[in-house]
């Protein structure tokens, strides 16, 4: 399931509004057959490209997915069916699919007499699904806010750090959109989503935008499952006044080792007030913090 949970990132930011899936089969040994995971909405899921991949060495084997196998036609035929064609034994499924119509994958392969086992690394294949599962729980993106702090751990104006701006180029792949210091939106990965997969929102998130509500419900009705926000506390106080940053990304300038911000400058923090860190990591000149929303969810 680890490695199932590995690949499926690589279709982060560019399979909204479908969910990133990895698949790996095992044959009836227990060796890895093929692997495989989604793209983009109108091509292939995981368990397609991972069956392919197997091709007859799937017949009486396992497949191991990170995501409930699909059970509807829509641009593809449903995955469920797929895997029974296959003949497949036994099917681990980390993550029950919010999203299902009707009669769920799981519970038709077990009528067509698969062995299925539930809730397998269900925490784990959190950490690539956990984005786009947010976001049907809230109706809205899964919004991040990444920003450069000055030496009080408040949002400076700019990211003019060149090491920041090259770590945003690898942090954007993994969004659906990037919203710049002038309100601009652009895709995270430029056409990562294929042609007339997904629809990019027409406008920018500028000052003249009144209704935060409504301009978060059209990026969600475009498709949109992830947003990263790129800029300034002050160009984003609507959406945190609204509850709506999920994450924080904040890089704080590195002190020496006995270090005085000064008594002007008043509490020195290092994320805002409402969020729990999940990660710290050391960079050459600053500290990268991680924050996670605490509060309404």
């Amino acid at each position: 399931m680890r490695r199932a949970i590995a690949i499926s990132a690589q279709g982060l930011g560019s399979t909204s509004p479908n969910p990133p899936v990895g698949c790996v089969i095992l044959d009836s040994e227990g060796r890895t057959a093929g692997e495989g995971y989604h793209v983009r909405k109108g091509e292939s899921h995981a368990e397609v490209n991972a069956l392919t991949a197997a091709g007859k060495q799937a017949e009486g084997g396992t497949a191991v997915v990170t995501l409930e196998p699909c059970n509807h036609y829509g641009r593809t035929p449903p995955c469920r069916e797929a895997l029974i064609n296959a003949n497949v034994a036994r099917v681990l499924i980390a993550i029950m699919d919010p999203t299902s119509r009707g009669e769920g994958g799981a519970a038709l392969l077990r009528r067509a007499g698969v062995e299925v086992e539930l809730d397998f690394l269900r925490d784990e294949a959190l950490l690539v699904l956990g984005t786009w599962q947010a976001s049907l729980n809230d109706g809205r993106p899964f919004i991040s806010w990444i920003y450069e702090a000055g030496t009080d751990g408040k949002p400076d104006r700019n990211l003019a750090q060149d090491f920041i701006l090259e770590e945003m180029d690898s942090i954007r792949e993994s969004y659906d959109l990037v919203i710049g210091r002038d309100g601009g939106i652009e895709e995270g990965v430029p056409g990562g989503h294929g042609k007339d997969a997904f629809h990019l929102p027409i406008g920018a998130l500028g000052d003249d935008v009144d209704d935060v509500d409504e301009m978060v419900k059209a990026l969600n009705t475009s498709g949109t499952r992830s947003v990263l926000l790129f800029g300034a506390a002050d160009q984003f106080s609507r959406l945190a006044s609204a509850g709506m940053i999920d994450q924080v990304i904040s890089y704080l300038p590195r002190t020496s080792p006995s270090w005085s911000p000064g008594k002007d400058v008043g509490r020195v923090t290092a994320i805002p007030d409402g969020f729990r860190l999940t990660e710290v990591t050391r960079t050459a000149s600053h500290v990268r913090l991680t924050g996670r929303r605490t509060w309404g969810s």
